[in-house]
């Protein structure tokens, strides 16, 4: 039987809020972090972005520590004894992503324990897979609690598509929104931590988690049509270990970064498995204020679906989570609300 686990706070720093109730306020009221940045686009313009605003211009890995410290410090002010008592899993950017800021992810993680005062005896763990990295994350939470390593795991996701090697190469490969590009995602940053425990009741408790891989990806050599197998695959596997069907699902909550790709890659999914539902399915999505932020966005979407229940405005339970990155990796996860 798997281990049970709880979601029992969140944090945030995004380019709408520097903290999960001001950033998740602001997404709800579609509020967007989208400005011009440093950046020229092929057009000549300059790039649009979401940047975070932060009180210093920390750059490269020191920005990302911070923005991970602020992230996990909102979490600690809401469960303080956490501090002492938990193990940390680290979300980052794939490895042989191009222009990312954390190469050295050991010393990313020493520079995030320094500036938050993490104890010197909790154990850090990477996960390197980008967007889907937080779904993984939940099944390595899974086994911590199984070998009774801690009391909590405290999933962390970093990010930032707002460096110069990684504009250059997204704008060559006409991957960027711009005014020539309407095809295109808004890079982006951002922060976000979720506290899991197997024992103290949270507000939402895992169902279920999926895995799997696409063969037709965005980056697809042989042009093979997108059917959408991984994303549906990932569903199915989520929604079995959580004893529901697709019909059930009141709402979810997707990575859809503003591409056509993952748009339709999730509705096929969707069409594919969804069968007897005749009410309205809302799907809510992070980027539509934040842009991409890679890594960062399952940690996000998980803290928006328990802000969501603790202030009383989801879309119900339990909620079908997904994310998917250019590699393939397609990951879904299924929650369900607790009683405030």
């Amino acid at each position: 039987m798997s281990i049970p686990l709880e979601i029992i706070a969140t944090g945030m720093v995004t380019a709408v809020g520097l903290n999960a109730a001001s950033s998740c306020a602001a997404m709800r009221g579609k509020i967007d972090g989208f400005q011009e940045t440093r950046f020229i686009a092929s057009s000549g313009d300059w790039l649009t972005g979401a940047p975070v605003p932060l009180p210093r211009n920390w750059i490269g890995m020191k920005r990302l520590a911070h923005l991970a410290a602020g992230a996990i410090h909102d979490v600690f002010e809401t469960i303080p004894d956490a501090r002492d008592n938990c193990s940390l899993i680290l979300c980052l950017a794939e490895e042989d992503r191009p222009g990312t800021l954390t190469p050295d992810s050991a010393k990313l993680a020493s520079m995030i324990s320094d500036i938050i005062e993490i104890p010197a005896k909790i154990k850090t763990r990477v996960i390197a897979h980008g967007r889907p990295s937080g779904i993984v994350a939940l099944d390595q939470a899974r086994r911590v609690f199984k070998r009774g390593e801690a009391a909590y795991v405290l999933i962390v996701g970093v990010d930032s598509y707002l460096s110069g090697v990684s504009v250059a190469h997204y704008l060559a490969n006409e991957r960027l929104l711009t005014p020539d590009n309407a095809n295109g995602f808004i890079p982006g940053e951002a922060a976000a931590a979720v506290l899991v425990s197997a024992t103290k009741p949270g507000g939402l408790a895992l169902g279920g988690i999926g895995l799997s891989r696409e063969v037709a990806t965005i980056y697809n050599p042989d042009d093979l049509p997108l059917r959408a197998d991984g994303m549906t695959e990932a569903y199915r596997l989520a929604m079995d270990q959580a004893g529901v069907t697709l019909a059930q699902v009141n709402y979810r909550i997707a990575d859809l970064i503003g591409e056509q790709y993952f748009f339709k890659q999730s509705a096929l999914a969707a069409l594919r498995l969804e069968r007897g539902r005749k009410e309205f399915q809302d799907l809510w999505s992070p980027a539509e204020s934040l842009g991409n932020i890679g890594a960062a966005v399952v940690p996000m979407m998980i803290g928006m679906a328990l802000v969501a229940q603790q202030k009383g405005y989801s879309g119900g339970t339990p909620v079908l989570i997904e994310a998917s990155a250019d590699d393939g990796a397609c990951g879904a996860a299924v929650f369900f609300e607790r009683a405030a």
